[in-house]
């Protein structure tokens, strides 16, 4: 159980680090390419989409966060706890997450670092993710958590300082719609793909949840906390990553919509025209700063997406396995798997990018809900303490995400997609 520690502003920011790297690892594709070209392509029209499944999703991330602060456990050991049956899905889902989603955001990090230098030192998009996610691999092994911890709230900072600056700049700044321009509307069968890519990592693929239940644990080794400070820091995590969702909609709607130049679908071809929105409002000086300020975002998303599934992978596997206690060798060798098979997959797809990427966000939103309702049956049948309107509104969730799920399968299905 969480010790009794009283609560104040300084308890609140010390136990600030979980909820930041979640939104570190929240912060990559969905936020500055998805919600960016949502908000290029539509206008304000998605806003509505943005605000809802982070609503919906809310509590099912929540509940990683309150399970492991009334418990000492967890969502893992908890998964565990209601049988073999429960962990092997788990583990099945997460597998397969981490690999696609590692390969997803190594490959546009990779395409930032491209569009910073001149044709990325003269090596493809691949090359180049091959040696960031190496390179994060060794840094991962080296410095572990407490370099992670550290990391992400700088990144973070800056992002969000930078972004926000754009935008209100932005806002006061005269622009001039292209002649004969006509808003194209997002509620059409041919936008369904884009909608439910950018739903599947809004704010963050949901197996981060368990991971999030992680990385709250292991904060727990090193900082005493009350239930009130671990809500703290996930609500200011989940919350401003919503908040962030919606301003970096506004930065494409603002500058790029309308524009009648044609926005790039593609993710890692789009990352140039985001960096240029930069430029075109705070001035060239600022295109190196806001270069490197995403590239360190994105940076920090491949470096908690490898240590926060392959954390969760092992855990998974060492309670199937029934084994007490798992070694800091084992977690290395998750690591270096979910690096190594990435990279194959990366490979792969070398020649069909955009794919790639698309493929695994709309993967992560088919996944969401059999992730959200294990999340749900965890903490109803183990006489978790929710109140009521939690309840509820993860109730209305469900309904949504499996909802939406259902008919988008239907759709593609059926060949009106």
């Amino acid at each position: 159980m969480t010790e009794q520690v009283t609560s104040t502003w300084k308890t609140k920011l010390r136990a600030m680090g979980p909820g930041i790297l979640m939104a570190s690892a929240a912060v990559g594709g969905s936020h500055i390419v998805s919600s960016t070209q949502a908000g290029a392509i539509y206008g304000w029209q998605l806003a509505i989409v943005i605000l809802l499944i982070n609503v919906f999703k809310y509590p099912f991330f929540r509940f990683g966060s309150e399970y492991t602060m009334q418990t000492g456990k967890t969502l893992i050991e908890g998964y565990a706890e209601r049988g073999k049956l429960t962990l092997w899905v788990f583990f099945i889902l997460n597998v397969f997450s981490a690999i696609v989603n590692t390969a997803a955001v190594g490959i546009l990090c990779a395409a930032i670092l491209y569009n910073i230098f001149p044709n990325g030192f003269g090596l493809s998009i691949s090359q180049l993710t091959t040696i960031l996610i190496v390179l994060i691999w060794a840094m991962l092994l080296i410095g572990g958590y407490k370099f992670l911890d550290g990391l992400a709230k700088w990144v973070m900072t800056a992002l969000t300082l930078a972004t926000v600056a754009a935008v209100v700049i932005a806002m006061f700044k005269h622009r001039e719609y292209a002649p004969n321009f006509v808003a194209p509307t997002p509620w059409r069968l041919a936008a369904l793909p884009f909608i439910v890519s950018l739903m599947g990592w809004m704010p963050a693929p949901i197996e981060i949840s368990a991971i999030n239940s992680m990385w709250s644990a292991e904060k727990r080794k090193s900082v005493k906390m009350s239930y009130l400070d671990g809500l703290f820091d996930f609500n200011v995590g989940y919350i401003g990553t919503a908040i962030l969702a919606l301003i970096f909609l506004a930065l494409g709607a603002l500058i790029q919509f309308g524009s009648g130049k044609a926005i790039q679908g593609a993710s890692a071809p789009y990352i140039a025209q985001f960096i240029k929105m930069y430029t075109s409002v705070l001035g060239d000086w600022a295109r190196f700063l806001i270069a490197l300020i995403a590239f360190l975002c994105i940076f920090g998303t491949v470096i908690t997406v490898i240590d926060g599934y392959s954390r969760a992978n092992n855990e998974t596997l060492r309670l199937i396995l029934d084994r007490e206690n798992s070694s800091q060798k084992a977690l290395n060798i998750w690591m270096t798997a979910t690096a190594a098979i990435g990279l194959i997959v990366v490979y792969f797809f070398s020649g069909n990018v955009a794919n790639m990427v698309r493929f695994s966000m709309i993967a992560s939103f088919i996944t969401t809900p059999f992730f959200a309702y294990l999340n749900y049956k965890l903490v109803i049948n183990d006489g978790h303490k929710i109140a009521p309107w939690l309840k509820w509104l993860s109730i209305a969730g469900l309904i949504y995400l499996f909802g939406f799920a259902i008919f988008f399968i239907d759709a593609w299905l059926t060949g009106h997609i």
